[in-house]
């Protein structure tokens, strides 16, 4: 199973499917919260992630294939957009060091 060092996380992205926003919302969100932390966030479709991606987030409907696309990056899912408890600890991980697993 993947893991990094939270002091490597460089590039977070949400990956996203319906296209109703939410996922645009959440990774708005993430990069207000993380811009004093020098992580990129960026929204990309889950069939599209990039190479460069050190941490994935998906709605957990989407882990499947967000997993078999890119099955090297560290995965993290969520159950809703706004205030799902594994978003906060990613982001307190991120705010105060650890590993960010799978």
């Amino acid at each position: 199973m993947p893991s990094i060092d939270s002091k490597d996380i460089r590039k977070i992205i949400v990956a996203c499917d319906a296209g109703m926003g939410s996922s645009v919302m959440l990774a708005t969100q993430l990069r207000k919260q993380l811009k004093s932390h020098n992580v990129q966030v960026e929204h990309t479709p889950v069939n599209s992630i990039p190479a460069d991606a050190d941490v994935v987030l998906c709605h957990a409907g989407l882990a499947g294939r967000a997993r078999a696309g890119a099955p090297e990056k560290v995965l993290v899912s969520f159950q809703v957009f706004i205030g799902d408890p594994a978003v906060t600890r990613l982001i307190n991980t991120i705010k105060n060091g650890g590993i960010v697993d799978a």
